[in-house]
């Protein structure tokens, strides 16, 4: 039986000692202020943004969201990126990535400030990651990063496979764990849809991480035994239950459990890891804003 990677316990811990960084920051005249923005209309974006705020309330973060109308042209939302850049009471800034058609995400992300850029997507930003200079990285790799860590799980010349190349978890999870530092040095294997025979990398692996949002896509046989299973997608499967739904990851955790090591579960792995890493580096982009040092 695999042993359990309980994101949900961890990012609690983690919580308990951003509440301290967070007091004295705002004993010092600065409470960290986190803005979210959303131009789309996904109910699972809005839902997650809320879980965002209500983390702000929770922590003591003061949390500004703007809702910005997905017909508006894409300056509108520009606009608004840049009032808030040059609004001091706000540390950090997010833009939900379900942006409609008309509108370039990576276009808009590049209009936030590189030191307000609390997801690491900014360009500047990536490009510190892969120099091996990182001011943020992204909340969901660096989650998936902590989480094994806090495990003692060996990523120090593991075979790491990730089933995915966006922007948000593929390439700077890569990024990160290839790094000549602690918590790196990994060999890692990039796969995605184009990717011939992903069964027989995806059973090379030390350690699995999948996230192409297709519920249940990884099943026992393109796991070894042994294997830690890291699953960063989330979906929806009817069941007969009240809400007519259960939430699944991109693993069929059923039988995948069995022969993993460790499993991340959805939910209650990555995602509440993915969530405290946003205010993590909300904190640290208003020490880096202040100058106050905690």
């Amino acid at each position: 039986m695999a042993e359990i990677l309980d994101g949900k316990a961890l990012a609690a811990e983690l919580r308990d000692d951003l509440r301290d960084s967070i007091e004295r920051l705002a004993d010092a005249g600065a409470r960290p202020g986190l803005a979210t923005v959303h131009m789309g209309d996904d109910p699972a974006a809005e839902s997650y943004i809320e879980m965002k705020q209500q983390d702000c309330e929770d922590l003591g973060i003061n949390g500004t969201h703007v809702d910005v109308d997905s017909d508006a042209p894409a300056e509108e939302l520009h606009d608004v990126l840049a009032e808030l850049n040059d609004n001091p009471d706000v540390h950090g800034i997010l833009v939900q990535d379900d942006v409609p058609e008309h509108i370039d995400w990576h276009e808009a992300v590049s209009h936030i400030s590189p030191a307000k850029d609390v997801d690491g997507l900014h360009p500047e930003n990536v490009g510190r990651l892969v120099a091996g200079d990182p001011r943020f990285v992204p909340c969901t790799p660096l989650g998936v990063q902590k989480l094994l860590t806090d495990e003692g799980i060996e990523i120090d010349g593991a075979d790491v496979v990730i089933v995915n190349r966006s922007m948000i978890v593929g390439k700077p999870l890569a990024n990160l764990l290839t790094q000549k530092a602690d918590g790196g040095n990994a060999t890692v294997t990039l796969c995605h849809s184009r990717t011939e025979n992903l069964a027989e990398k995806t059973r090379r692996a030390d350690i699995l991480v999948v996230a192409v949002d297709v519920p249940e896509f990884v099943d026992e046989s393109m796991v070894s035994d042994g294997t830690t299973v890291v699953d960063v997608g989330i979906g929806r499967v009817d069941a007969d239950n009240e809400k007519g739904y259960e939430l699944v990851g991109d693993v069929d955790f059923e039988s995948v459990e069995p022969k993993a090591d460790h499993i991340a579960p959805v939910p209650g792995g990555v995602g509440p890891m993915t969530r405290v890493v946003l205010h993590k580096n909300t904190v640290e982009t208003t020490q880096l804003q202040t100058g106050i040092d905690l």
